[in-house]
């Protein structure tokens, strides 16, 4: 690559991924206002007629619900009548009682996680991995492969080269799992993120420098990933709403109220600068999950569904080492209150293992010296010490029973 040549990269994020994945078991809720969250109990149940054997499903409607669930992700349609992932189930039933409830599948997200990934693969190999839904795509330099017809002819332009390209993986994604995708290229990860929401769902998009005033700067200053609620309202009380006004603000006068190194951040981030390259090392030295809440979860009134969002990152990590063949040793948690303080715990086992109850185990015994007396906005799960299983010394220990609720307040004390 010569020393000219324009970093292109791309954005991949699936459209509305548990939810599309959803209406391909069950496509006769397209169009339909679905959310995803529920437990097995909300599983379709099915009718067969034995005279015309004509199967028939019965769903299960938000109106009525009563539980702590919160909404893992909701079809466009849902979305268009205020409903949201981490929103409350009982909420959701006051806004939309009509909408219609699935139980979460993450066994099969995880194996479209893998389809889509492959798909990928099979044009360009600079990818970086970033969970279960979006990757990134270094796409500098990268010709159309030749077994798209309609994208042959070659093109001098390198971005009309990256359309072409960026087009060419959508029609595998779509291809190998029958869902969409929408990609943005722009000539950072920064510029990609922010653009691949632009033009959801099934949208490509070209996002030049030249673009950003255009089409970045009227958007909310939150749109910037590594913008959170705290520092929005920061922001909003300081007359900063959109990220053109946080363009327009002095880089010194950010500092002061933001810190050195946050304040100097968000002035190059409204600016559409950005540095960082595409990471695909492929010898991890830790595999983790985390999630940030979009409300504030409380420990004791959101018990249930912090302990089900935990379990379910406990088992995420689960199965990327078995899926990367990796064994790790030392179990960690990572948790950010309502106020920004960022806490973590880890314990180290005597047996590396990539089981799920294992993990979860140790993640508990990391939880109890931990103290759980404000709300919380972003809950993580690490491994750590890892081997590849292939050069473990010893086989991964055995799967072990159930541990209880890993926010049950009585086996939780801090210490």
């Amino acid at each position: 690559m010569s020393a000219s040549t324009q970093h292109l990269i791309a954005h991949l994020d699936m459209d509305a991924f548990y939810a599309s994945v959803e209406l391909l078991r069950y496509p006769d809720l397209r169009g339909k206002a679905v959310v995803i969250g529920g437990g097995s109990r909300h599983a379709p149940r099915e009718a067969i007629d034995p005279a015309s054997g004509t199967v028939t499903r019965t769903y299960t409607r938000l109106r009525g619900y009563v539980g702590r669930g919160v909404i893992t992700t909701a079809t466009y349609e849902a979305r268009a009548l205020g409903l949201h992932s981490a929103m409350g189930l009982m909420k959701a039933a006051a806004l939309a009682p009509d909408a219609i409830l699935l139980p979460t599948d993450f066994e099969q997200y995880r194996r479209y996680s893998r389809m889509f990934k492959a798909a990928v693969r099979t044009i360009a190999t600079e990818i970086e991995d970033r969970g279960i839904d979006e990757i990134y795509i270094d796409l500098t330099g990268i010709a159309p492969p030749q077994d798209h017809a309609s994208l042959r002819e070659p093109d001098p332009d390198a971005w009309q080269q990256a359309r072409r390209v960026a087009q060419a993986i959508k029609q595998s994604v779509h291809v190998a799992t029958g869902l969409t995708c929408s990609i943005a290229v722009a000539p950072n990860k920064l510029l990609a993120k922010i653009a691949s929401d632009l033009d959801k769902p099934n949208g490509l998009t070209l996002l030049r420098h030249e673009d950003v005033e255009r089409r970045i700067w009227p958007l909310p200053a939150r749109r910037i990933n590594g913008v959170g609620p705290k520092s929005a309202a920061r922001l909003e009380g300081l007359g900063i709403r959109t990220i053109g006004e946080l363009a327009a603000a002095e880089r010194d006068w950010l500092i002061e109220h933001f810190g050195a190194a946050h304040g100097a951040w968000m002035h190059d981030a409204a600016h559409g600068r950005d540095d960082r390259p595409v990471v695909t090392d492929s010898e991890p030295k830790s595999i983790s999950r985390e999630l940030t809440f979009e409300r504030d979860l409380h420990p004791q009134r959101d018990r249930e569904a912090l302990t089900r969002i935990f379990e379910e990152l406990c088992d995420g990590v689960a199965g990327d080492l078995a899926r990367k063949r990796y064994v790790g040793r030392t179990v960690g948690i990572k948790l950010r209150y309502d106020n920004f303080k960022t806490v973590t715990r880890d314990l180290t086992i005597e047996r590396a293992t990539q089981d799920g109850v294992r993990i979860r185990a140790a993640a508990r015994e990391c939880l109890k010296r931990v103290a759980l007396d404000r709300r919380i906005r972003l809950l993580g799960v690490r491994m750590g010490s890892l081997t590849s299983i292939d050069e473990a010394v010893e086989p991964p220990a055995a799967q072990e029973t159930a541990t209880p609720s890993l926010f049950d307040q009585s086996e939780t004390t801090p210490r």
